[in-house]
């Protein structure tokens, strides 16, 4: 095949939304007969993405390199830097595609050490929030956006995956000198399928993983204000693993909801869906969170923050968008309950979520940008 193109993704973390978006992304591309590999860290993701990483494995004719990667720039990265350099030249992509700060500076980086070797490597960089995330502000912030400025030199092309991110990245890093695109999530035709709740199910539902960024603690002290304005007590799932998890077990304990919040390891979405009526998002920042399309593809009333890419989901008046406070969440929970078929019309159609944000759309489109940067 003439376009045949040999696509490494390279990324830190394989849990949570850029996961997500590889494994949709690469089962897109294996699809249109391209030979894909992944490299990620080895020190991250648990028990449910090992079973990812072994449905995947036969698909990837590049195969899946997994090695340690700090999250953090520290003395470990030279070694870190070496050993995926040597795993990404071994593999001889004619695409290297990084995902999030880390796996776009290698990506980056590693391309054009293959260029010097006169290897032609397209060197594309998707952010999904990364270290947008940093406020502009702070020596941190400042650190990074240098970088990324620097960096945008060594990239053929960015990929935005919502308007937000795009206009965040123009604020904090500058206009981009180099190609740059919008392409939305996508998710799989199946993933339209509407999920009903099974029996016994929990008032309400955060899925995701545990750290503040994510707003956990907002989930919990919402709750906790919600049920008296209801006037019964309310339940809870809460799915996920993370570092600050144990910080949370002890905030439900301090207010006391132990036996009303259930806590349960990371699972897939559809089948968190079935345990409660009510899905929220309390995020405090995001790009284009694959939760929220998921569950509003399975057609699930939702709660979500008016944050990142979300109001390009919902529309930006929406009556389901949030600040992420806990008062406020409560006060919204309390409404969306009261009446939940009521709250349920206010969701968008899903025929028109599938037309922008379907998986086959999101995979053509990079695969434009692919052949781009290539020159073909």
């Amino acid at each position: 095949m003439a376009d045949k193109l040999r696509i490494v993704h390279c990324f830190r973390s394989p849990v949570g939304g850029i996961f997500r978006h590889v494994r949709d992304l690469t089962e897109a591309q294996v699809a249109a007969g391209h030979v894909v590999g992944i490299v990620c860290d080895s020190t991250t993701g648990g028990e449910f993405e090992e079973r990812l990483f072994e449905q995947m494995k036969d698909m990837l004719a590049l195969g899946i390199h997994r090695t340690p990667m700090q999250r953090h720039v520290g003395p470990g990265d030279l070694a870190s830097a070496r050993r995926t350099y040597r795993i990404i030249k071994e593999l001889r992509p004619d695409v290297l595609h990084g995902h999030g700060a880390k796996g776009g500076a290698y990506a980056r980086l590693f391309g054009s050490l293959l260029r010097v070797s006169r290897s032609r490597v397209a060197r594309l960089y998707s952010p999904h929030g990364g270290s947008l995330h940093y406020d502009e502000t702070t020596a941190t912030g400042k650190l990074f956006f240098a970088l990324e400025r620097s960096m945008a030199h060594f990239t053929d092309c960015l990929l935005f995956v919502s308007d937000y991110e795009r206009r965040t990245y123009r604020r904090k890093v500058g206009e981009p000198p180099i190609p740059n695109i919008l392409v939305y999530n996508g998710l799989r035709a199946a993933e339209f399928e509407p999920v009903p709740i099974g029996p016994d199910t929990a008032d309400l539902l955060y899925i995701g993983m545990m750290r503040d960024l994510k707003g956990p603690d907002i989930f919990i002290d919402a709750m906790a204000a919600a049920g008296p304005r209801l006037g019964r007590a309310l339940s809870a799932v809460m799915v996920g693993d993370g570092d600050d998890l144990p910080r949370y077990h002890a905030q439900v304990k301090r207010l006391g909801l132990q036996s009303h919040i259930r806590f349960l390891p990371p699972m897939p979405a559809r089948e968190a869906f079935a345990l409660a009526a009510l899905v929220v998002v309390p995020s405090r920042a995001e790009a284009m969170p694959y939760i929220v399309l998921e569950t509003l593809a399975a057609a699930r009333p939702m709660i979500a923050t008016s944050v990142g890419g979300i109001p390009e989901i919902f529309g930006s008046g929406s009556p389901a968008l949030i600040r992420p406070d806990p008062a406020e969440l409560a006060d919204k929970m309390s409404e969306a309950l009261a009446d939940l078929a009521a709250y349920g019309r206010l969701m968008p159609d899903g025929p028109g979520l599938r037309a922008r944000f379907g998986a086959d759309v999101m995979a053509a489109e990079i695969e434009k940008a692919y052949f781009a940067a290539l020159g073909r």
